[in-house]
């Protein structure tokens, strides 16, 4: 963070100063609310949970060099006290960014955001220092925790925007007012907490409202909803998509024999190819929005696609492709499940297993609400039409759905089965794997499926080792 003293901080946040023998004393490290991360110079923010207080861990914090800590009571060592941590968090975070003056681009949407996100930050990085989200730390908390971490010479912050209900994205925009409002897609994610894809288009479209006369709204070309968010701001507008009429498109479009998407890029400032490391071609629509937010602002059709051609994946268990030593590929996506996710990684899976056993492990799509037997039925009976060699249902009864869509759907449904955990899924893959196969672990992160794939590279490992 910027230094800034514990008197200005109190001052900006509304506080009050306890316990601290000189409030001129600055917050030179970071701003962090696990103790563990607590450092010389850095801010403490004690919030209160439901297993654990972090007014407990004031004094060992200071104790390890903390400044001060951001507290809703005294705690016996240097302290702003405040009504509301939460809010004075973000008070925070809004002080700074308007200090900085950094150009400040905010994206959101149902699929894709951690991904695009990291490209849009691999990009910018290369014309300037750039900040933006560690994984998906995209809400009230941490959202200004990421913006906190910028100092003078950003020039660029990143900041991915979540929402669980009406009002969540309008609250991010106000805590940190963005120039450049991306939205990539309206889908079924949370369909359950918000009643409808209505109601999510109206949650999403806050950021473009959101959005200064003199700022850019990056919409998606190719999905109407999003499209239709031209109407919601002020704003310059900015197409992206395969749509002819978008203003940063993709052209002869088609994947590697290893499941990569390579394209043309057009940007109103010229052409040039891509080829990405990333797998899957979703990934072509996550590079358009990413090239989209570049072009806007200053970079040329050949430094974006040579960006997009170099840049990976930055956060776990996203396509994470890894080749045990025995030729089985385990392709670790576990991290969320949607099902627009799930069709784009079933997909990817099929690509990259041209000629080789494919296997989809696959478990619970989280927050669907009434969708969710019609959800899990169709992205099991996906499996069969895309002629995926295995699948396996892992959990209860969303899972039973998973697998009876494959069943019904023709007379492949052999091949399909269900399993009641993860450990189970372990022991089938372990003794039916054989070399050259491609496995696909993917649900929603409360299933835990990483375990599975980080079960299965260990056997490959071990594999390793027994060879020798």
């Amino acid at each position: 963070m910027i230094a800034l003293s514990l008197a200005e901080i109190a001052a900006v946040v509304g506080g009050q100063t306890h316990d601290i023998p000189d409030p001129s004393v600055e917050v030179t490290g970071p701003v962090v609310r696990d103790s563990r991360e607590a450092g010389p110079g850095s801010l403490f923010v004690a919030f209160v949970g439901e297993r654990v207080d972090g007014h407990d861990y004031a004094r060992a914090v200071v104790e390890t060099g903390a400044a001060a800590v951001l507290a809703s009571r005294p705690v016996g060592v240097p302290a702003i006290v405040v009504d509301d941590v939460q809010s004075a968090l973000g008070a925070l975070a809004r002080h700074v960014v308007e200090r900085l003056g950094a150009t400040l681009v905010a994206l959101t949407g149902s699929a894709g955001k951690t991904s695009t996100k990291d490209l849009i930050a691999q990009v910018l990085r290369r014309k300037a220092p750039t900040v933006f989200t560690p994984g998906s730390l995209n809400n009230e908390i941490g959202l200004p925790l990421t913006a906190l971490t910028a100092t003078e010479e950003t020039r660029f912050l990143v900041l991915e925007m979540g929402a669980r209900g009406i009002g969540h994205i309008r609250y991010l925009t106000g805590l940190t007012p963005p120039r450049i409002g991306l939205v990539l897609n309206v889908g079924s994610a949370h369909i359950g907490e918000f009643g409808g894809r209505e109601q999510i288009a109206r949650a999403k479209g806050e950021l473009v409202e959101a959005l200064p006369e003199d700022g850019t709204a990056v919409l998606n070309a190719d999905d109407p909803l999003v499209r239709a968010m031209a109407a919601r701001t002020k704003a310059k507008v900015l197409l992206f998509g395969e749509s002819d009429e978008a203003d940063v498109r993709a052209e002869n479009v088609r994947l590697t024999d290893s499941g990569q998407p390579s394209f043309r890029l057009h940007t109103p400032s010229g052409c040039s190819d891509v080829t990405m490391r990333l797998y899957g071609e979703h990934h072509v629509s996550n590079a358009l929005a990413a090239a989209a937010v570049a072009h806007e602002l200053g970079m040329s059709a050949e430094e974006i696609a040579t960006a997009l051609s170099e840049a990976g994946s930055l956060s776990r268990w996203r396509m994470e492709v890894t080749e045990r030593p025995d030729g089985v590929t385990i392709v670790n996506d576990a991290y969320n499940a949607n099902p627009e996710s799930m069709r784009a990684a079933l997909r990817a899976l099929v690509a990259m297993g041209k000629g080789r056993r494919t296997w989809a492990v696959l478990g619970k799509m989280a927050e669907l609400g009434d969708e969710a037997l019609a959800e899990h039925d169709a992205v099991g009976r996906l499996a069969v039409r895309l002629n995926v060699s295995k699948l396996v249902a892992v959990g209860g009864r969303e899972a039973s759905w998973l697998q009876l869509g494959a069943y019904n759907e023709g007379s492949w449904g052999e091949e399909s089965v269900h399993v009641s955990d993860a450990q189970a899924a372990v022991d089938l893959l372990r003794s039916e794997l054989r070399p050259g196969d491609v496995v696909l672990v993917k649900a929603s992160r409360s299933v835990g499926l990483e375990g599975v794939a980080q079960a299965l590279l260990e056997t490959g490992a071990e594999g390793e080792v027994a060879a020798r």
